[in-house]
């Protein structure tokens, strides 16, 4: 049995009774991270994160639904064309890309009781735009290359641990850092 005891405007916080055990799980509508590609290089995101009071490096991206009201409207559905859309509409605004093609490479599971999916894509065609801010946003933007990526990845300057491991699997996978 599954009882909501809170819901905000991206999170939701469920208690499931199983047996004499209760167990919480806390929701939200999934991300998308962006590793953009061109030729030897990847374009990173420098943003200013409130909940850090700090700047991060990161990978584009943002989330698939702006509210959670909508992402349960469309949480049993297949969310990658939601997804695929809104990889293309983050890269726009944030680093003035028009994202071309943005191929799947990675849904990432934050765990058990967290259900917060990232989905990260992998985009190597783009045009030049300019950037679309939304209002506060602290974001600029630079190309590294793969070594001083994997330098930013090990002195801990991209916060977020699953885009970490996202990154350095990538690199290495595909055998771009030696």
């Amino acid at each position: 049995m599954a009882n909501i005891k809170y819901h905000g405007k991206i999170i939701e916080v469920i208690e499931e009774l199983h047996g004499n055990k209760v167990f919480e799980i806390a929701k939200r509508s999934p991300g998308v991270r962006a590793l953009i590609i061109n030729n030897d290089k990847m374009l990173l995101s420098k943003e200013y994160r409130r909940e850090t009071n700090n700047y991060d490096f990161r990978l584009p991206g943002g989330k698939v639904f702006d509210k959670l009201d909508d992402f349960c409207k469309h949480e049993n559905e297949n969310l990658l064309p939601y997804a695929k859309n809104a990889v293309i509409k983050e890269v726009y605004e944030e680093v003035g890309l028009v994202a071309k093609n943005p191929n799947l490479i990675k849904i990432s599971k934050a765990g058990a009781t967290i259900q917060w999916d990232l989905y990260y894509f992998e985009i190597k065609q783009f045009e030049k735009d300019i950037q679309h801010l939304e209002d506060g946003e602290d974001i600029t933007f630079e190309w590294y290359s793969f070594d001083n990526v994997l330098k930013l990845c090990q002195e801990n300057k991209i916060q977020e641990d699953r885009t970490v491991g996202v990154i350095l699997n990538y690199l290495f996978k595909n055998k771009l850092i030696k």
